[in-house]
């Protein structure tokens, strides 16, 4: 489903440019924004929705969600793995916090080197994987929302209550950043499982192509511990933008035409969701536009 699956995403670009609503939000960068916007993409003949108009760097993105599921919130598992899509925030705390105007470099080499300064200023507060994976609840009872996941999965896959959130009220204050990618519900027919993922903020250029593959990455994760195949992957978005710095780099992109969707694939079984690793997922026949520079708005 390559070229009209990508072509949906394009489409979607052009009418926040042309519709979007002019807002400022709290980064101060100011989006244009549509409000509720769905895309499903047809996994079953293996191709998936890595973007083809410009370069996702896949592998990241995979790895990301491989921390997801550790339960890790602490900076320096990414950045040991070379992943620095998360440095943005806790940098940001620093510098507000210590008035040094210090490099992100210099401070993830800090991160890396001292084990003070990392557990100071190097965790990102109960984030995603803790509460995909160690939700605590009020007598102090700790729930694997994953796990509970994958053994619905295997004994009772016509339930309706296959979902997790990370959603948790009373812990996002303490968050680095409340969660985007909110919910995931799955539903299993004829043996194919499809998962729902519903982002209440979208960054459209950067965030939205990211976390697909991430989604991807999971699903076939699920998949392969409840012996199915893939189904379909629906996205849901809440309030979708484009940040005003991005306005040239949405266009560039939709200047490209959309190549043929990659396939992905694991390469091995896992003896179970805890067990998979970066070199476990292959990606055939990607063939995409190159890069487009564009800057996360903090």
């Amino acid at each position: 489903m390559m070229s009209h699956g990508e072509q949906h995403y394009l489409d979607l670009m052009r009418r926040v440019l042309e519709r979007g609503d002019e807002r400022l939000d709290r980064t101060g960068v100011g989006t244009l924004s549509l409000f509720g916007e769905m895309l499903r993409f047809d996994l079953s003949d293996g191709t998936v929705p890595i973007l083809t108009t410009k370069r996702v760097f896949w592998k990241t993105a995979v790895k990301e969600m491989l921390w997801f599921l550790t339960g890790r919130t602490d900076l320096r598992s990414l950045l040991q793995q070379n992943v620095r899509i998360w440095t943005d925030w806790p940098l940001q705390k620093y510098r507000q916090a210590s008035g040094e105007t210090i490099s992100q470099a210099n401070f993830e080499t800090r991160i890396l080197t001292d084990d003070a300064f990392a557990a100071q200023w190097g965790d990102l507060g109960p984030i995603y994987g803790k509460q995909w994976r160690r939700w605590q609840g009020p007598d102090g009872k700790v729930y694997d929302q994953i796990g509970a996941l994958v053994e619905t999965l295997k004994r009772d896959p016509a339930s309706r209550r296959m979902l997790f959130h990370a959603w948790n009220v009373a812990d996002l204050g303490q968050m680095a950043l409340p969660p985007c990618h909110m919910v995931y519900q799955f539903h299993v027919t004829k043996g194919r499982l499809s998962c729902m993922m519903m982002q209440r903020s979208v960054d459209l250029m950067l965030g939205a192509p990211f976390n697909w593959v991430g989604t991807v990455a999971l699903m076939l994760m699920l998949a392969d511990q409840a012996e199915l195949e893939l189904g379909d992957f629906v996205w849901v978005g809440g309030d979708v933008h484009l940040y005003r710095n991005h306005l040239d780099a949405a266009r560039e992109q939709l200047s490209r035409q959309p190549r043929a969707l990659p396939r992905m694939r694991l390469t091995r079984h896992a003896d179970s969701i805890d067990d998979y690793r970066i070199e476990d997922f292959a990606v055939d026949g990607y063939d995409p536009h190159r890069a487009i520079a564009a800057d996360v708005a903090v």
